[in-house]
């Protein structure tokens, strides 16, 4: 299998330190030996390849900005968008798997868990030995967290849960769920384990986007949870925005592999595919496509290390975040869409990544917030505005 080379039409490497680009290709290569010549298969069939998981945990990509007390690698912001755009090269599905289980499910218990939760969970999740999802969604709230009817009711050694989160990834395969509930009012965050009495996590079937990833809803029926499984720092809704903006933020990188892998179908396919006597990468308004590709390739390159750098400071703002999220997921999609127009028919055939890509990031652009309220996000910060109701 031939490593991918990348695109880098303004040697953004040159801004890379040495372990940064170590741990670029290393992740790279893993994506084109292990990912690639599989990929197509399970989004032919809808299953998630869940035989990766230790591979991913061996090379160190679970929780991996936390630190090696927990079994984690404690890299850079920088890092981790590398590792999430290479990872999204192959597919939207196994970047969101390392996404939800590093930034979802892991972070939260460290943010916000007791020493305790922090020292059983983190090595378990690092180690690809459990597996985690993050309860939020609702069937009829998602845009609008706050207004979530899933409750915990306090009871004798703890408490009682009720509800029902829905578009949860991994939540079948899951063996703990992070879960934000409201107790006395207040949004907190528990733990939620497979097999507890009254818990299930049914499979929701028949997507036509992220068919290599699985999603499910999450019911609560009278689940008793030990006093032990609440997240005893979480205090309201913010918490989980704090965990959404982790996401966030490798969904920007992420993308920009999605983005990297149409390109490079595209550019290969126009040079090699002739018509009219010669190949169409030499007629005027493919090359048009192929340069605006590689545009907006380069700006979300830039924008997201500059994002990175000030994320590794503690200087981000999740505006900051938002935008870059906004911007990258908006411009892949119409990037696969301009690649797909290059392949011509054979861009609707998984023999090309195209289409498969396309998919996956109409669903990417949708969820850790739409492109519409990222774009009232940062409407409110420079404007001093709401247009939220």
């Amino acid at each position: 299998m031939n490593i991918f080379k990348g695109v880098d039409y303004y040697n953004i490497e040159s801004l890379l330190t040495p372990e940064e680009i170590m741990i670029r290709d290393t992740v790279r290569e893993f994506v084109s030996n292990e990912v690639i010549p599989i990929i197509e298969k399970h989004n032919r069939e809808s299953n998630f390849p869940i035989h990766l998981v230790p591979k991913m945990a061996e090379l160190g990509l679970l929780g991996n900005t936390l630190p090696e007390k927990y079994g984690c690698t404690g890299l850079n912001y920088v890092s981790y968008g590398l590792i999430t755009q290479e990872l999204e090269r192959g597919d939207s599905g196994i970047r969101s798997f390392v996404s939800v289980q590093s930034s979802l499910v892991m972070y939260p218990i460290f943010r916000f868990g007791s020493e305790e939760q922090k020292d059983y969970w983190l090595p378990l999740l690092a180690s690809g030995e459990k597996i985690g999802c993050y309860g939020l969604t609702e069937p009829d709230y998602g845009s609008n967290p706050s207004g979530m009817i899933t409750k915990a009711e306090r009871v004798n050694d703890g408490f009682l849960l009720n509800g029902a989160k829905m578009w949860i990834t991994n939540g079948t395969i899951a063996d703990v769920a992070v879960v934000w509930a409201k107790l006395d009012g207040v949004v907190r965050g528990f733990i939620v384990e497979k097999g507890m009495k009254g818990f299930t996590a049914p499979e929701m079937k028949g997507k036509h986007s992220l068919k290599a990833s699985v999603t499910s809803e999450l019911i609560f029926d009278n689940v008793f949870l030990p006093e032990k499984n609440l997240l005893p720092k979480t205090e309201g809704l913010k918490n989980a925005l704090m965990c959404l903006n982790q996401a966030r933020y490798g969904i920007a990188w992420g993308v920009v592999g999605a983005m990297l892998a149409c390109y490079d179908s595209a550019l290969n396919y126009a040079k090699s595919r002739k018509q009219f006597s010669k190949p169409i990468a030499g007629y005027q308004i493919t090359q048009e496509k192929l340069v605006y590709m590689l545009t907006e390739i380069t700006k979300a390159q830039l924008l997201n290390l500059q994002l990175g750098r000030m994320m590794d400071k503690g200087e981000a703002k999740h505006v900051q975040v938002s935008m870059a999220k906004r911007n990258n997921c908006e411009k892949a999609l119409e990037i696969a869409h301009v690649a797909r127009e290059i392949h011509g028919a054979n861009g609707i055939i998984d023999e090309y990544p195209v289409m498969r890509h396309a998919a996956n990031l109409e669903s990417v652009k949708t969820y850790e917030g739409t492109h519409e309220m990222h774009t009232l996000i940062i409407g409110e910060d420079i404007t001093g505005i709401s247009a939220f109701e």
